[in-house]
Formats: C-alpha cells, structure tokens, sequence
C-alpha cells in the first residue's frame, strides 16, 4: 500500500515534468491487455558515455507473441563503438550511414509502446539507455510499468535451489525454459526469446 502510495506520487512528479503533450498518453492507463517485449543493443554498457545502435521490440497479446507487429529500427549516432560491441551484434557503423536519427528513432518507439507494461531481459538497463535520450527531449523518464524476467525466473527456482545460487545468464534461462535458441544476435531476436521465457514462467 505504502509503495502503490509512493509509486504514485513518483508518477505525478514524472508526468508534471512532461515538456509536449502529445506524449500524456505514455501517462494513461493501459487497457490494451497488450505488452511490449524490447531489447537495445549499443555501442557499449555504460549508459552514460555509450549509445544505441538499435531497438528491437515485439507485442504479446492473450499469450500470443504477435510477430507481425514487431518493431525494429537502428539508429545513427557518433559514438564509437567498440569492437567487442560488433562483435556481439554485428552491427559496424558502415551498416549505420543511412539509419535514423535517435531522436526519429525514439519518438517511433514511444509511439509503439504507448503505455503498455514493458518487459525484457535485464530490462533497467535497456530502460536507462532509452531514459537517457528522452529525458533530454521530454523532460521525463519511461513511465511505464517494467516486468523483468530475471527476477521472475528466480522467484520460481529460489524454492527449488535453497542455497540461491541461482545462474541468471540468458542463455541458460533461455535453456531451461525450453525456449529455441534463434541464434543471430540482434535485438528483434532478442525480444522474441525473452517474450517467449516471459509466456513459459507466467504458465509455470
């Protein structure tokens, strides 16, 4: 009760920050019954110096993942990404010269999550990256409420490991939950795994 209390008025102070009122609908309430799997892949880890290359995100509707309806968009920026980053998403910024701007890309994503609940796989961090370019053009954070499937995975194996050892890597969440592997590394792949861990934990 506390929290829901405190929730709220963290919400209110978030929304009175809004700089343009067509984005009050990030605010509303959510009837849609709709949520919103993404991932970002970026130029590094560090979402203070680093930036996204790309967002990846798909819908879920009555436990469905509605692959029609994915978005993909990759984004052009001056940050140098480092080889490591390529290496892992295969992204090289040759591949970048006619992507969008970030904030073209932003506002596309906002227009595709509205206020549905938003989902992923270490998703704080994915969150931060995309805060990063919205607080400066909006004034505000994401709004939306955040369902992280780590967290969700653990609660359920915490009763079967009582030492809380626990391996929270994707690949073996992703192994034990009997989700294929789709194998590239991209973010729209990414978000249909995770989609796909969060459809298996919620039925278990």
């Amino acid at each position: 009760m506390l929290f829901s209390f405190i929730d709220k008025i963290k919400t209110k102070a978030n929304r009175s920050r809004l700089k343009e009122k067509k984005y009050e609908f990030l605010f509303e309430e959510d009837l849609s019954g709709e949520y919103i799997v993404f991932d970002t892949e970026t130029t590094g880890l560090n979402p203070k110096k680093d930036d996204i290359v790309s967002i990846g995100a798909v819908k879920i509707k009555d436990n469905k993942i509605l692959t029609s309806q994915t978005f993909e968009v990759f984004i052009k920026n001056s940050c140098e990404m480092s080889s490591k980053s390529i290496e892992i998403h295969r992204i090289r910024p040759i591949d970048l010269q006619n992507a969008k701007t970030t904030e073209c890309a932003i506002r596309e994503f906002l227009d595709f999550i509205g206020s549905r609940p938003l989902v992923g796989y270490y998703l704080e961090f994915d969150v931060s990256m995309i805060n990063k370019y919205i607080k400066p053009m909006l004034g505000i954070t994401l709004p939306n409420k955040k369902i992280e499937v780590s967290e969700i995975y653990f609660d359920q194996t915490i009763s079967l490991i009582p030492q809380g050892n626990i391996d929270l890597r994707f690949d073996t969440i992703l192994k034990n939950c009997g989700v294929p592997d789709m194998g590239a590394h991209n973010a729209v792949n990414d978000a249909i795994m995770t989609a796909m861990i969060f459809l298996k934990l919620k039925k278990a």
